[in-house]
């Protein structure tokens, strides 16, 4: 059951994403341009988003568990250190030059596989690739 509501929950992000027009990277590039052809969209799409979080993170703590887990799997520290700065950093360097990020490459690929192809098997080189380092580390 879980696994069930996992793949509806993505594919309802997929195509949130899909119609709000995120899975195009002209636009989030075009949302990066500050001091040129400025595309709100993107502001818009992470305002709505913000908005169910702040019902979500109102909502949580009155829950006692999940509706389809026993507990909660919350992240358990707030502290920055440079693995999350650095990380961050890199996250927004890789979206600000290929405009996009995981969540909008993975939905591309049921609408534009061949040209989103080559972001998705570099995520997935580097995520395998720290998980190497980081295994040895």
């Amino acid at each position: 059951m879980k696994q069930l509501l996992a793949l509806i929950a993505g594919v309802v992000f997929g195509i949130g994403l899909t119609v709000s027009g995120m899975t195009d990277p002209a636009r989030v590039r075009g949302f990066l341009d500050l001091f040129g052809n400025w595309d709100p969209t993107l502001a818009f799409v992470m305002g709505g988003a913000l908005i169910v979080m702040v019902v979500a993170w109102l909502v949580q703590p009155r829950m006692v568990r999940p509706l389809v887990d026993t507990s909660w799997h919350l992240p358990g520290t707030r502290h920055l250190d440079g693995k999350l700065l650095g990380g961050a950093a890199l996250f927004g360097v890789g979206w600000g030059l290929g405009g996009l990020c995981p969540g909008p490459a993975i939905a591309s690929l049921g609408t534009a596989p061949m040209s989103v192809a080559v972001f998705v098997i570099a995520m997935i080189a580097g995520m395998s690739l720290h998980r190497l380092v980081a295994d040895r580390l």
